[in-house]
């Protein structure tokens, strides 16, 4: 028997970037679109030629996913604003599939338009409360988390 996993705190990634810059966390500049006009103005507003499309669906594994439309990936890189734009309407209003979401898929409502960062080095970190002692777990990995993750 399968056991029906819940969530209690959901947030889109754009969400997360918010928190993390009111408090000081350096993140790569963002805006979030909601049309593929916006996504084009977002763009030029960024003004730089490295931008990454990224589907806000709350689902993992969205960068292998797929649009019912046949658009490939939920995570696109673009160069120009009109790229930005044309990527960004065949995502919004359309259904993502992906291994968590099955075929049904989940609608996209929204885009986030961020810069692209080159890094030398990328880690993993989830932060959840344990109920044991009523406070917060980090787990972090170098490897994602289903590769020797360790706890903070």
């Amino acid at each position: 028997m399968l056991q029906d996993s819940r969530r209690f705190l959901n947030v889109h990634e754009y969400v997360s970037y918010t928190i993390l810059a009111e408090h000081g966390i350096p993140v790569p500049r963002f805006g979030v679109a909601k049309s593929g006009a916006e996504a084009k103005r977002i763009a030029a507003d960024l003004n730089t030629k490295d931008l990454v499309i990224k589907a806000q669906v709350l689902t993992g594994g969205r960068g292998k996913g797929h649009f019912k439309n046949g658009l490939k990936g939920g995570v696109k890189q673009a160069f120009t604003p009109e790229e930005c734009e044309q990527i960004s309407s065949k995502m919004i209003g359309d259904f993502l599939i992906t291994k968590q979401t099955g075929a049904a898929g989940r609608i996209c409502n929204s885009v986030m338009i961020t810069e692209r960062k080159y890094l030398r080095k990328e880690y993993y970190f989830c932060i959840m409360m344990e109920r044991a002692f009523n406070g917060p777990v980090i787990i972090a990995s170098s490897e994602g988390m289903n590769n020797d993750p360790f706890i903070l």
